[in-house]
């Protein structure tokens, strides 16, 4: 038997080798899940006058440290003084030296958004004309490289182990009690224990060069070490070492005391106690994801942290016990095989499980996309459809593993079988009447009778396998559950890369954002003025992009267009805009407009008076209701 089975198991390792590799091969650094939204001086923009100091704005808050935020000149020396600080909500500024010369001048920023992932980039600004520079354009590879890689690697192991862990253990409890002393099971429960625990330590050893220096050399830092234990993420991966312990305690009283428990009140009282430790723990163990990940950071995080948890822990009852059952259905031995009922149990909870997730995750998809564009336009949601067909692929099997556990629960399959084992148990029991005969006749004797029993109950246990195993329904069923194993092993590798992708929602406001760039300077074709602004009052419907059109962007009256869209693209209205014009170097401003109201989302006015050329703060004022409202502006060249 074992020779065939060691080619399917064989199979699962390459695909989860093959799914794993691909994954980490075409990672490269781990997409962001905070956004560059904002900044002060803008992407390339040319300034007349040397700024005092460089701002970003980020969609969430981020940590920063001394460096996180650099500014270089031409020849790539830091012109930054002090470390940056934050000035207001999501906006970050560090100090500049004065007198800076004429030149192109490049900002980089390496920080930790609040879900845990490191962001990093870089852009130029110009101060009088732009020049040239020995500084590359692009910001560090935070959370690439081999570090990147090895991380991304732990989190998949992680995941793997809680799965197992929690999902094994539920198994044994809910739904095949005999399993706790049977050793393959043991050994697959305690094997994701020591695989989740290896792996949280691993992360935490890496965490510091993870979102730093990205150096296989500082992963034994213990200053950096220090450092990470007082960030969240540092905090929710000991609170899970320390949740671990007590999940070591549980594993031991399950397969210690519980085995030896005879059935009685006695047994169901321990049953009932470990049932209530083993999901206080493990609720303990998703949330230890939950307070450090997405579910953290945006909207609703009261409720989404709870889904989270919930999610988790369904994902883990579901494909952990599944791979419980496959264990037990090809490695349990002859004497203990796995029951009928027991797998029935399973259908039941896979079935409540898979239920939670359909629930759970159509409040995550709304709240991670927010638009259904974001399916196909962003990353995130070309991952989400990826997973949700392998759910649905996943259920298809698992339909068919529900009829061959109809066909093993039949009564009239079971009386047939209840009447081989009878037969069999029969003929055991006359084979070994048979050969404690004639013992009496010496040590000899009885040595040569107890060998014979031996070689009789080791043919007898293997016939009993050889017709458990060409039972048609139960080799159907192992096939089926085989196959959904296969596909749960993808489905974890795509839910891990969406861990670690940036959400759409945070995507497609960075993209709206990106238009700054090309509309933060005066086009030197046309002569207008292009600002995009993303914005978020706080309130319901708070968040979206304001742009101002100002043609022809010269000294004398101009038209201004004012454009109020969501993150998604569609203009709606708001109860009130207003714009005003500041020149600080000058100390002229600030000017107001009140510009009319045309259609929806779009707001217009004329002769827009521009006194004198120069680098001007454009301001917008944005009111989406009666107490929510939020000033935004972006700096630009008129004239």
């Amino acid at each position: 038997m074992t020779r065939t089975i060691t080619p399917r198991v064989r199979i699962l390792v390459l695909l989860f080798i093959a799914v794993t590799g691909a994954l980490l091969a075409g990672a490269g650094p781990a997409s962001a899940h905070a956004a560059l939204t904002g900044s002060d001086p803008a992407q390339g923009v040319v300034a007349a006058k040397a700024p005092t100091q460089v701002s970003l704005t980020f969609s969430e808050k981020v940590a920063l440290n001394d460096d996180s935020l650099r500014v270089l000149d031409p020849k790539g020396k830091p012109v930054q003084t002090g470390g940056p600080a934050n000035v207001s909500g999501t906006t970050y500024a560090v100090r500049l030296k004065s007198g800076l010369a004429d030149g192109t001048y490049t900002v980089t920023y390496q920080v930790v958004s609040a879900d845990s992932h490191p962001v990093a980039g870089a852009y130029t600004f110009s101060i009088g004309a732009p020049s040239r520079t020995v500084v590359s354009g692009t910001g560090p590879a935070a959370g690439g490289g081999v570090v990147g890689g090895l991380y991304a690697f732990g989190r998949y192991v992680s995941y793997a182990g809680f799965i197992v862990l929690a999902g094994g253990a539920a198994f044994v409890l809910a739904c095949w009690r005999r399993g706790a002393g049977v050793r393959p099971l043991q050994r697959l429960v305690v094997g994701g224990w020591v695989a989740l625990t290896a792996a949280t330590l691993w992360l935490l050893l890496l965490r510091g060069a993870y979102t730093g220096s990205g150096k296989v050399a500082d992963v034994f830092d213990l200053e950096l070490l220090g450092q990470v234990l007082q960030t969240k993420t540092g905090a929710a991966l000991v609170s899970r070492l320390l949740l671990l312990a007590a999940a070591a305690l549980f594993v031991a009283v399950l397969f210690g005391a519980y085995t030896r428990r005879s059935e009685g009140e006695e047994k169901r009282d321990l049953t009932f106690g470990l049932a209530v430790g083993g999901v206080v723990v493990a609720a303990g163990l998703a949330t230890s994801w939950a307070m450090a990940e997405h579910a953290s950071t945006g909207l609703q995080p009261g409720i989404a942290m709870p889904v989270d948890v919930v999610h988790l822990l369904a994902v883990a009852a579901w494909l952990g016990g599944l791979t419980a059952l496959l264990t037990a259905l090809y490695r349990a031995p002859a004497e203990t095989p796995v029951e009928a009922a027991a797998v029935q149990r399973f259908s039941r909870v896979a079935f409540g499980s898979v239920l939670a997730l359909v629930v759970t995750g159509v409040y995550q998809s709304w709240r991670q996309l927010g638009s259904w564009s974001a399916f196909t336009e962003t990353r995130y949601g070309q991952l989400l459809l990826v997973k949700i067909g392998l759910v649905a692929v996943l259920v298809g099997i698992a339909a068919v593993s529900r009829r061959w556990t109809g066909r093993l629960t039949d009564p009239a399959v079971r009386t047939g079988r209840t009447e081989k084992d009878q037969a069999r148990k029969e003929r055991v029991a006359a084979s070994k009447a048979t050969g404690g005969k004639g013992t009496g006749a010496g040590s000899r004797d009885t040595r040569r009778a107890a060998q014979l029993a031996r070689q009789r109950a080791a043919v007898d246990a293997a016939r009993e396998k050889r017709l458990r195993d060409g039972d048609p329904n139960r080799f159907g069923l192992r096939r089926s559950v085989l196959a959904e194993a296969g596909v749960a092993i993808v489905l974890l590798a795509v839910t891990t890369a969406l861990t670690q992708t940036e959400p759409g929602r945070t995507e497609q406001e960075a993209k709206a954002a990106t238009s700054t760039s090309a509309g933060s300077g005066t086009s030197a074709t046309s002569g207008a003025l292009t600002l995009d602004m993303p914005f978020d009052t706080g309130g319901t419907d708070g968040k979206g992009v304001v742009s101002i059109d100002l043609d022809p962007a010269r000294v004398g009256g101009n038209e201004m267009h004012v454009y109020v869209q969501r993150p998604n693209g569609r203009a709606f209205d708001v109860p009130e805009v207003k714009v005003s014009f500041t020149q600080e170097a000058k100390k002229i401003g600030p000017l107001p407009v009140n510009p009319d109201h045309i259609t929806t989302g779009h707001w217009s006015a004329n002769g827009v008076q521009i006194p004198v050329a120069g680098d001007w703060k454009i301001a917008v004022t944005v009111r989406t209701s009666d107490i929510d409202q939020v000033t935004v502006s972006k700096n630009a060249q008129i004239g």
